[in-house]
């Protein structure tokens, strides 16, 4: 039998089906591998007995395009991809992308705008009353009012714009497989109003008592303020264990949350990567899918992240509680890896969110949830904080000595500030000496204290201390390896003093960044409502937005300094931010006095770019 799920009525009549019981819609190219939310989703269901059928791509500008399985038994499950499909096309600073990861030959165009949407209202023109659930990062984070950057305005919940009957947020195996059993009984999509990370639409009258009521659409868009508070509330309640059901009013309508859905214990965990996936594109592709490459030989090994970051919506959607696969789950993935004639041998990548994030933050945040308001790990670690790397570096030597195995990678993001915090184990050893490939990526993403405050991460002292033992590390290995740190500029709390800062740093550390991070403001981060309301929801006090374009631009290039074409803006910027002695031939100067010049800095010596931290540091 074919491995992948049927895309069209031909594949149905092949399984013996005379239809599927759920349609899936997604905006990505059908890819049946685990790091693929829309083959995860189509495969839990498929193992409690659904017949499940795949539309990848369909053409928007048809209903037609969402006939090709037939009407389905029990409803329509949509999707935009992996990625908000904003995000997906368009950058920081609001230009169209060239190419799409998640597409045929990388290519741009194959989805809409806020595919969701589009999508959901499609299913609507093609199929007259029939049930129809949203899910993914796209819904996930646009589940209630919402920033819109691209619009630069308010948006209301996804779930009204797309008509849709449920909404689910965050990881959505447990919801789906519950809708889907309510769906088979019977049950009107309109009364499955009681399932965790869910959302739902209904008369005002209707909101449940216990449910705490946000500011309604006219007063968020009326006020800021109440944006600030009204995200503060839903950020404080983004937890399982002690979230409360939220409600949304829109004139005589309401929007309802349900509290988040527990995470996943290892064994659902493990439940999940064990399906049995093709780990593929689907082969009716003659051109390759890029994302694929991407995770084709890595092992996700955990979901969630206790770092909080401001900037990240992790939070929001997977959750601040840390869960992980068991040992063997992952052994056997590896195994399949192996067995694959593509594989040489080596893993790219065993991690998540945060690579170095095994297990919860303390014993306490496992059963009774993280605490509201407070970080794990900023601007100091918790005193309640488990660093241990034990069972991490037990599993990576496991992996290490698999037979096929010749090298295991780490990519995912390292938190450098929990390494530190652990005092039992020298994971950075273990790490230098096994699982980089010349170069670690790490992301301090600033230097000044107020813009790493404001961002949620640990002061710029613990990561120059990690500098430090990264170089000692490495040196006593015999090894030349380096750090590629990432910064972000124009982040709310950034003003010029702080970009000059960072400048400065780089010109002393003598690194500056082929690639700048713009800061994007996205749907579901505290960084977004800063930038929307001028507010930190969490303190209520104000903070600066580097919202103007011009202000935005100094930031950028001040980044960059040392490149001919962001002169003229880091002149600006350094005139305004009163530190014009940093124009000149001096050895502290970031440009020279006048503007002509071959790309020449300080004394005539070449820019550094392409050189790594470390090896400059020498």
């Amino acid at each position: 039998m074919n491995p992948f799920l049927p895309i069209n009525s031909d594949d149905i009549a092949a399984r013996g089906w005379d239809r599927v019981d759920f349609a899936l819609v997604t905006g990505d190219a059908y890819v049946d591998h685990p790091s693929f939310g829309a083959a995860v989703i189509a495969r839990i269901l498929e193992s409690e007995g659904y017949r499940v059928g795949i539309i990848p791509q369909p053409d928007w500008t048809t209903p037609d395009s969402l006939k090709v399985l037939g009407r389905p038994r029990l409803g329509f499950l949509v999707t935009s991809g992996n990625l908000d499909s904003m995000v997906n096309h368009f950058t920081a600073a609001k230009k169209k992308r060239r190419n799409d990861a998640y597409t045929p030959g990388g290519q741009a165009g194959r989805r809409p705008d806020r595919a969701v949407t589009v999508y959901a209202n499609l299913v609507r023109q093609a199929y007259k009353k029939i049930p129809v659930i949203i899910g993914g990062l796209e819904a996930s984070l646009r589940r209630m009012a919402h920033y819109d950057y691209w619009k630069d305005a308010l948006r209301r919940s996804v779930l009204l714009d797309s008509k849709a009957d449920l909404l689910v947020y965050g990881m959505g195996e447990a919801a789906v497989k519950t809708i889907a059993a309510a769906l088979d009984a019977s049950v009107p999509a309109a009364d499955i109003r009681d399932v965790p990370g869910t959302v739902y639409a209904c008369g005002i009258s209707e909101v449940p008592d216990e449910a705490v009521i946000l500011p309604d659409h006219e007063a968020l868009k009326a006020d800021r303020r109440a944006f600030a508070e009204s995200f503060r509330i839903q950020y404080e309640n983004a937890d399982p264990f002690t979230g409360r059901r939220l409600a949304e009013p829109y004139g005589g309508r309401a929007v309802v949350q349900n509290p988040p859905s527990p995470p996943l214990g290892q064994e659902e965990m493990d439940t999940v990567y064990s399906l049995p996936y093709a780990r593929d594109a689907h082969p009716s592709y003659t051109e390759a899918i890029p994302a694929v490459e991407e995770v084709k030989f890595s092992l996700v090994s955990s979901r969630g992240c206790f770092g909080a970051c401001a900037f990240c919506a992790l939070a929001f959607h997977q959750g601040r509680i840390v869960a992980s696969r068991s040992h063997e789950s992952l052994l056997e993935e590896a195994k399949i890896l192996i067995s694959d004639t593509e594989f040489k041998g080596y893993i790219h990548d065993v991690g998540g969110p945060t690579a170095n994030f095994r297990s919860p933050a303390c014993a306490k945040q496992g059963t009774q949830g993280s605490c509201p308001g407070k970080r794990c790990l900023a601007p100091e670690p918790c005193p309640s904080l488990k660093a241990d790397h034990s069972e991490y570096i037990t599993l990576l030597r496991k992996l290490r000595k698999t037979d096929g195995v010749k090298k295991v990678f780490i990519r995912s993001g390292i938190r450098f500030d929990y390494m530190l915090a652990d005092t039992k184990n020298d994971f950075l050893t273990e790490l230098c000496e096994h699982h980089v490939s010349g170069q670690l990526k790490v992301a301090p993403e600033h230097v000044s204290a107020d813009v790493l405050r404001v961002m949620g991460k640990p002061k710029r002292q613990v990561y120059d201390r990690f500098v430090r033992r990264y170089a000692e590390v490495n040196k006593k290995l015999g090894k030349k390896q380096y750090l590629v740190p990432y910064f972000i500029s124009g982040h709310p709390g950034s003003r010029l003093k702080d970009a000059v800062e960072l400048a400065e740093y780089l010109r002393d550390t003598r690194f500056i960044p082929e690639q700048v991070q713009d800061f994007y403001p996205t749907p579901g981060t505290l960084a977004t409502c800063m930038w929307y309301t001028g507010i930190d929801p969490m303190t209520g006090k104000k903070v600066h937005v580097p919202s103007d374009p011009a202000e935005k631009a100094m930031q950028r290039a001040l980044l960059q300094y040392n490149r001919p074409e962001n002169r003229d803006l880091v002149r600006q910027a350094l005139l305004k931010a009163g530190r014009g002695d940093l124009i000149g031939g001096g050895p502290k100067a970031l440009i020279p006095q006048t503007q002509a010049g071959d790309g020449r800095m300080r004394g005539g010596r070449k820019p550094v770019g392409k050189r790594p931290v470390e090896k400059r540091r020498k």
